[in-house]
């Protein structure tokens, strides 16, 4: 049975997975845990990505290098730059782009070197899965509002992008390169790349925890603790259910 890797960039994002574990098994690796078990009845590897492209990667190299994973799917938040979503949508991810990849004038803006590519594509069924999970996850919560499930392409960068005008001026440049956006994250790139050099199937979602403005700092913490990890255990457990 493919053994799933369950990645988040930090421990509230995870929060309630490891405590509903099945044999849990603790390995201490690359300066970082990862807890092996069941999860729902399928063989799991738990583990944080930490914070951003550089340490995001490292991760994924150890879940496929070490822990023989079969497929990788992340979970977390993200700061909302697309036209309608809003804190507490739902993004399932299609694409990446790297929003702070510059090469040029050798290669063009966002362009990966050497890849002639910009963007690394979610592995298609596994992403489908991910997006019928995402929806029975959150029809099944007793939400106050109802939450949006969008899909589309996500950037990362290693920078939290946290102001109105810095926000305006990312969704501008990247949509003048052709590459319209719904969010904004830290890590989802480099995951996506790394999977694609190993041919390994990726997929992620992300809760919106803010607009990328100005308030950004002001809501990540408690919205992360109190609502994105509980959506989180949601559509994993649905998921977990289809594979």
């Amino acid at each position: 049975m493919t053994t799933t890797a369950i990645l988040s960039a930090l421990a509230e994002e995870q929060q309630g997975l490891i405590k509903l574990l099945e044999h849990p098994q603790k390995t201490r690796h690359a300066g970082r845990d990862f807890w092996r078990g069941r999860l729902h009845g399928q063989p799991v590897v738990l583990a944080l990505s930490r914070i951003g492209k550089v340490a995001a990667a490292t991760t994924s190299v150890a879940l496929i290098e070490r822990f023989k994973v079969g497929r990788i799917v992340f979970t977390g938040v993200a700061g909302g730059l697309g036209e309608g979503v809003t804190v507490g949508d739902v993004v399932v991810a299609s694409e990446f782009v790297q929003h702070d990849m510059d090469a040029s004038p050798i290669f063009p803006r966002y362009e990966v070197p050497l890849y002639d590519q910009s963007r690394f594509v979610c592995d298609k069924a596994l992403t489908a899965l991910l997006l019928q999970a995402s929806r029975a996850g959150l029809e099944s919560l007793a939400l106050p509002t109802k939450a949006l499930l969008h899909h589309g392409l996500v950037a990362s960068g290693d920078r939290f992008v946290s102001g109105a005008a810095e926000s305006r001026s990312l969704r501008s440049a990247l949509g003048l390169g052709g590459h319209e956006v719904l969010a904004v994250e830290m890590e989802g790139a480099a995951v996506a790349q790394v999977c694609f050099d190993y041919g390994l199937p990726f997929a992620a979602v992300r809760t919106i925890s803010d607009c990328a403005d100005d308030t950004a700092h002001v809501d990540f913490p408690a919205f992360v603790k109190d609502v994105a990890s509980l959506y989180a255990q949601a559509m994993v457990r649905h998921l977990l259910a289809l594979l």
